[in-house]
């Protein structure tokens, strides 16, 4: 399956922008925007994690909703 026909794991018609690199359920690896941000808001954000849309969508998530100043890891290739 290519990318662009992958969906959320979480919804299942988002279209992904992060993947969990170290997901505790390997379900649920590939997250849109939105199932995304709920887990920031949620407390229980993505530590260790790719972009997939070539820019730092997620990040800018993590910057907008997350209070924790714990260390979150951009996974390179």
């Amino acid at each position: 399956m290519g990318a662009h026909r992958r969906k959320c794991d979480w919804c299942g018609s988002g279209t992904p922008i992060v993947r969990d690199m170290e997901p505790v359920n390997p379900d649920y690896q590939y997250w849109c925007e939105e199932c995304a941000r709920a887990l920031i808001i949620k407390g229980d954000p993505i530590e260790t994690y790719r972009e997939l849309e070539g820019e730092p969508i997620y990040g800018r998530l993590l910057d907008e909703h997350c209070t924790l100043k714990r260390f979150y890891s951009f996974a390179t290739a």
